[in-house]
């Protein structure tokens, strides 16, 4: 990718965020009450009209939307989130303190998801036995049909209840792991072994597929030297999606599992109409997605070397034009001046 496509692609990304802060501050500008309304407007809290003007003032709840507006953007450009109006601590502390958590849990989660969709594909095509083969073919159907909660009550059930695998009380940070990573493990392994049992198949089918198995080669040969390079193509953006949804925060999942990360924080911010907190986590929602999808666009040239010949062909082919319509040109305004130099020797 030429450094120009580089740059228009973070300048695209720059405009995304942008528009996803105006967007998600009007949004929840436009609720019917404020955060510092829902939580110190109540008779039994015994404040004054005057202190209640005081709170507003702190918090900039009475300003003008506009001046509200420059003033958020002001603060998440310099990396000023502002105040929860619901525990008055910083929303860049609780964001520091949420963030660890999630990403353990996202990157252990993607990591053994991708592990399992990976095999689930590769037993769907080139498994030893056809049961084992239509076995795995259905099962991301399933896995994506049953719901995330469940799965990992039913975990909660099975292996700390039942078997006493995993504490539920007590249990240190590896172990309190094991049972959230699995259940979102299976709920994001399903539409990726799905996209990639069906882009195997693509190039399964391909012509140049078909040469290799012909020659006699093997079906561990066909899959490691072959299909795969092209297979994962399709699925890179998939997992890209699939990895900035975990960074999100996986709501469920942390509610089920009582784990204090970006899902839990939404969930008390959305209870407590925390309009700064959901801000700055809609926010860095968006931030993470546009970088996963830049990066995900920065490395389809590097996997896909059809992508690197089809933009060196574009540009070796619009060079010869550009000197051609340079010559063109050349040509044109030296048959323009022959006349005049003519005329000029017979008035001599």
């Amino acid at each position: 990718m030429s450094r120009k496509s580089i740059f228009a692609r973070i300048g695209q990304s720059v405009l995304v965020i942008w528009a996803t802060f105006t967007l998600a501050f009007i949004l929840l500008s436009a609720l019917p009450s404020d955060a510092v309304a829902a939580r110190y407007d109540n008779p039994n809290l015994g404040l004054t009209p005057e202190q209640l003007a005081e709170i507003r003032e702190v918090y900039g709840a009475d300003e003008p939307l506009i001046s509200r507006y420059f003033s958020a953007l002001t603060g998440f450009l310099t990396g000023d989130f502002g105040y929860s109006v619901a525990t008055g601590t910083a929303v860049s502390e609780m964001l520091a303190s949420a963030i660890p958590s999630t990403m353990a849990l996202a990157l252990s989660a993607f990591v053994v998801g991708a592990i399992l969709a990976f095999g689930i594909a590769v037993l769907s095509t080139f498994g030893p036995m056809a049961w084992l083969r239509s076995l795995s073919r259905s099962l991301p159907s399933v896995m994506v049909s049953v719901p995330t909660f469940w799965i990992g009550i039913i975990l909660i059930q099975v292996f700390s209840f039942g078997l006493g695998w995993v504490p539920v009380i007590g249990a240190n940070s590896a172990q309190s792991l094991v049972l959230p990573v699995i259940t979102l493990a299976i709920a994001i392994s399903a539409p990726l072994a799905q996209v990639l049992m069906r882009s195997i198949d693509e190039v399964m089918d391909m012509p140049f597929a078909q040469v290799v198995r012909a020659k006699g080669a093997s079906g561990a040969w066909l899959l490691w030297r072959n299909v795969l390079r092209n297979a994962f193509l399709p699925v890179l953006t998939m997992a890209g999606l699939t990895f900035g949804e975990l960074i999100g925060g996986s709501v469920v999942t942390e509610a089920v599992f009582a784990r204090h990360g970006i899902g839990a924080l939404t969930v008390d911010a959305v209870a407590d109409r925390d309009t700064s907190v959901l801000l700055a986590i809609v926010v860095l929602a968006a931030v993470v997605f546009v970088l996963i999808n830049l990066v995900v666009d920065l490395l389809y040239p590097v996997l896909d070397v059809r992508l690197r010949e089809r933009r060196t062909a574009v540009n070796s082919a619009a060079q010869p034009s550009a000197t051609s319509s340079s010559a063109h040109a050349a040509g044109a305004s030296r048959n323009a001046s022959e006349p005049h130099e003519k005329g000029e020797q017979k008035c001599s």
